[in-house]
């Protein structure tokens, strides 16, 4: 709820602090003292379009804050937090509006755009003033309401209608897809088999193109690798020329020998003479394994060319599908997949058409079912509408809810060439179903057009709710709509001059369902009726002065005797009379446990 609302320099406001309470709270005072500057002001903190005008005569800006208890959990609190705001303690709101035009936001102690101060606004207040009735104005609207008041019976058919019309229409795009793009599909498809039989014909392995860049290495310098080989072989353990030099190995031994005659004296020459005997060793193990590799080198052309020519194939494939054979073949599984989908036959688009067929056959059966549902509520939602306004002072009004099925006519002039005509010879336009002989347009929400339809008098013929009543009366069957309904998602309801034309024991009434209201969430009420005071749980007044220069205004709690004060003006205009003095405290007690505080 909103706990606490900061005017400063608004219009006739100088500076002001507001703290509401839970349940009903009323905003009175004379004509001209600015009442509706509370509400204007609250509409800017909901991001309402900023106006340089409302900036106070004389001041360089205009500030709004306010203060509001929500629960972490709350969607208005989830966005304040995507937004980077806090919302730990509830929310901070902001708004900062310059003399010269320009508007400063604040979302949970951080600075955000305008559009992000209006979805947090819209899910905290909901404000139903005569410039406020976009609930009523909007067409749309009209099936929202119809399905919040329904609950699970609509709620169920909805979800199941939605996801046959899902199906429905990707189905319809896939089959499409595929007809509008036939040739296209056919030069796909011809290139992915071409690439893929070049990559079967090869059959590349991974990692094969570094081992046969090592082979073909090997093969084309064999003479050389096995000459080097014997040189070695030759200089550690000698040859059969006369004339050869001594042996490596056998130089080794000699001079492992002669350390080995005196290591006894000596553990540093010791040690010298075992790590030359490791150096004896290896050098013969060395020879022996460079005698077996310069056996094992043979030339093979044969092979060689073998290498060469399948070096080349590999070449190819990695100059067009990839870097590497593992890219070439990731490549490949990637295109069949690809080629599943684009190599489509006549066989299985005629199976698209028939499972497009099936969709729209569930879109039609469910759609019948949510049509159903949705004119069983707009009946009760029709009664239970004219039953409230009964008591808000329009009980001559006519509410008649109508749900009607989205038609459309003359189908053959309009799109003859958008035909479909399946293997049973069932005709159908894109986009549309036929139910009981009659083509109609399913959208996601439905095949249904829903509007709140009054006529102002019996008799009258009905029109749309907001072309039939006046601002005021509007406002007045928004609060039949938010009792009847009960909502619960906006914690905070805001009407302005919901009271136009009422009086009397209508204005009781009227006081009486908006502190019905209130038992389920906070309301703030800007009220000229005394009888509508009387019901709160808070009185706020707004008063105006003058020094003669300068106007301002103030908003201050009244309680006691000063609320009975006040309530006796509204009703006779004269806070002094006696009498009504007398009314008002009887006003207030009557209301005790109805939505009032006793005095």
């Amino acid at each position: 709820m909103l706990r606490t609302l900061r005017i400063q320099r608004l219009g006739v406001i100088d500076n002001a602090e507001v703290e509401f309470a839970a349940g009903l709270n009323v905003i009175t005072g004379e004509t001209g003292a600015g009442k509706t500057m509370v509400v204007t002001g609250l509409g800017l903190l909901l991001g309402a379009r900023a106006d340089s005008t409302l900036v106070r005569h004389g001041a360089m800006s205009a500030v709004v804050e306010g203060d509001i208890d929500v629960d972490e959990q709350h969607p208005a609190a989830q966005r304040v937090l995507e937004a980077g705001g806090n919302a730990d303690d509830g929310i901070i709101l902001a708004r900062t509006i310059s003399a010269q035009g320009r508007s400063r936001v604040h979302v949970g102690g951080r600075a955000a755009p305008v559009s992000v101060l209006v979805e947090v606004g819209e899910r905290l207040v909901a404000v139903h003033g005569q410039a406020d009735q976009w609930r009523l104005r909007e067409a749309d609207q009209h099936r929202v309401l119809l399905d919040d008041f329904a609950g699970e019976p609509v709620a169920a058919a909805v979800v199941q209608y939605e996801a046959a019309y899902d199906a429905w229409v990707e189905a319809r795009r896939h089959l499409a897809e595929v007809k509008s793009s036939s040739v296209e599909r056919a030069r796909e498809a011809q290139m992915l088999r071409v690439a893929l039989g070049d990559i079967a014909r090869v059959d590349p392995q991974s990692g094969e193109e570094d081992d046969l860049h090592s082979e073909e290495s090997r093969l084309g310098h064999a003479d050389a690798l096995r000459q080097a080989a014997i040189a070695a072989h030759g200089a550690l353990v000698g040859d059969e020329q006369p004339d050869a030099p001594t042996p490596a190995v056998d130089l080794l031994s000699q001079a492992a020998a002669a350390l080995g005659a005196v290591s006894d004296h000596d553990e540093a020459l010791r040690d010298l003479g075992a790590r030359l005997s490791e150096v004896v060793y290896l050098a013969a193990d060395v020879s022996s394994d460079l005698a077996t590799y310069a056996d094992s080198i043979d030339s093979d052309p044969a092979r060689l060319a073998h290498v060469q020519q399948r070096r080349s194939a590999l070449t190819v494939l990695l100059r067009n599908y990839g870097s590497t054979t593992a890219e070439v073949l990731a490549w490949a599984a990637q295109a069949a997949r690809r080629l599943d989908s684009v190599d489509i036959s006549d066989e299985q688009i005629i199976e698209l058409g028939d499972r497009v067929a099936q969709y729209g056959r569930d879109v039609c059966a469910r759609g019948a079912v949510l049509s159903q549902a949705r004119s069983a509520a707009a009946r009760r939602l029709g009664s239970d509408l004219a039953s409230e306004l009964k008591r808000l002072a329009m009980a001559s009004a006519v509410i008649d809810v109508v749900v009607v099925r989205r038609e459309i006519r003359d189908v053959e002039d309009r799109d003859v060439d958008g035909r479909d005509v399946d293997d049973r010879g069932e005709g159908r336009i894109a986009g549309l179903v036929q139910v009981d002989q009659v083509w109609l347009q399913p959208r996601r929400t439905g095949f249904d057009d829903v509007e709140i339809q009054m006529a102002a008098n019996p008799g009258s013929a009905p029109r749309s709710i907001t072309k039939a009543a006046s601002g005021g009366e509007l406002s007045r069957v928004m609060l039949a709509l938010e009792i009847v309904c009960a909502q619960s998602q906006v914690p905070t309801y805001v009407f302005d001059e919901v009271d136009a034309g009422v009086g009397g024991a209508a204005a009781v009434e009227l006081g009486a369902r908006l502190a019905q209201l209130a038992t389920s969430a906070q309301v703030l009420v800007v009220t000229h009726l005394g009888q509508v005071a009387a019901f709160a749980d808070r009185h706020l007044v707004v008063d105006k002065n003058s020094d003669g220069q300068v106007t301002s205004t103030a908003v201050r709690l009244i309680e006691g005797e000063e609320r009975v004060a006040e309530i006796a003006r509204m009703i006779g205009g004269d806070s002094d009379s006696v009498a009504a003095l007398t009314h008002a405290r009887e006003l207030v007690n009557r209301h005790t446990g109805e939505g009032g505080a006793a005095l």
